[in-house]
């Protein structure tokens, strides 16, 4: 069995190793090899740093308690540094805890309307320009893939491409964060479209998956294909209603469905719909071949009903509720304009306690 003094040796010894190759100029020669060598660089250099900090506040302490034993006068501060290499030692604990091989990944993630109708297709417009606001706070840029638009404003469904900021290697991507939100999220407040001004609850369904950097990583057979193209519905401008450059892709062998419109050219829809496919693929081979996946990601539900809910945004009371974590804050307004951080940290703190728990099982 492993212990955490042999883990921190094999990330140590692999840190000073991902360093070796980074000074090497022939890896930089192949941009997707030392892009994904930069990422774990930055990752191992979280142990590395946490590492360095521990024995740094041990050495403290130790000579600390030697000068006390000296001169007593020293004492008082023994204290201080006892708590310094408590929060150092954690705070390896912590880095040491297994973390998800994805966290820096950029991600596709997916809203659909569900139970309510139009209302729930304009509930998945205010929660997708909710995570647009947030990636603009967070500095992640965004790229619509497709939509699918209702007829009151809404989305009938809506795929966008989250990705981190150009020239950030660091070991967390958007899916650190943004894995947290795939599962049903429900509304209650008095639609538009209701004249009595009852209360009404509707549901969308969100999913996120890492999106496939380099298109290699899934194999996917051109016989295994279905491909259909039709003539786009909606706005779009010019052109886009008038030619058949709407993309339809069916993956026979799982019946995954694909489409995408928004682009004129039918070969940028494609293209779009095959970046999808590929990150819905790869995902379900991950969750097929690890039978332990994490609790977040399982949790992403594949169907829109609303008992299946993991958050709740009540109008009314100005309230959101996160149903995993049991988080309730009364700023609705606050988080649906961008302010999404205090609810996912929420997430984030209870997924690290189950893995530090996991880690010391």
């Amino acid at each position: 069995m492993t212990t955490p003094v042999d883990r921190l040796a094999a990330l140590l010894a692999e840190h000073a190793d991902v360093e070796r190759q980074l000074a090497d100029p022939a890896v930089h020669a192949d941009a997707a090899r030392a892009r994904a060598l930069g990422r774990r660089y930055a990752e191992l250099g979280r142990v590395a740093a946490a590492a360095a900090a521990r024995d740094s506040a041990a050495a403290d302490l130790a000579a600390g308690r030697q000068l006390a034993a000296e001169e007593p006068a020293f004492a008082e501060e023994v204290p201080a540094l006892e708590e310094a290499e408590r929060a150092a030692a954690e705070r390896l604990r912590e880095v040491l805890a297994p973390r998800d091989p994805e966290d820096g990944s950029d991600v596709i993630l997916e809203v659909k309307a569900g139970e309510g109708g139009e209302e729930s297709a304009l509930f998945a417009g205010d929660v997708l320009r909710m995570y647009l606001r947030w990636a603009e706070r967070t500095g992640w840029r965004t790229e619509v893939l497709s939509s699918t638009d209702s007829d009151l404003g809404g989305y009938k469904d809506v795929a966008v491409a989250v990705k981190r900021r150009p020239g950030d290697d660091g070991p967390d991507g958007p899916w650190a964060r943004l894995k947290f939100e795939g599962g049903v999220h429900r509304v209650q407040r008095v639609p538009v479209t209701e004249s009595a001004g009852r209360i009404h609850t509707s549901a969308v369904g969100v999913l996120v998956v890492p999106e496939v950097e380099d298109a290699g990583e899934v194999e996917i057979s051109p016989a295994d294909l279905r491909i259909d193209v039709f003539r786009s519905s909606g706005p779009g401008g010019q052109s886009v209603n008038t030619t058949d450059s709407a993309v339809r892709i069916t993956h026979l062998p799982t019946g995954t469905v694909v489409s995408c419109q928004n682009e004129k050219s039918q070969l940028q829809n494609r293209e779009q719909a095959m970046r999808i496919l590929r990150a819905r693929l790869r995902a379900a081979q991950v969750e097929a071949a690890e039978a332990s996946a994490s609790a977040a990601r399982r949790s992403q539900v594949r169907t829109v009903d609303r008992s299946e809910r993991i958050r709740t945004y009540n109008y009314p009371e100005n309230r959101i509720s996160d149903h995993r974590t049991g988080y309730k804050s009364y700023n609705l307004d606050q988080v649906l304009a961008g302010d999404l951080d205090p609810v996912v940290q929420s997430c984030v703190d209870a997924d690290l306690a189950a893995r530090l728990a996991d880690a010391g099982a």
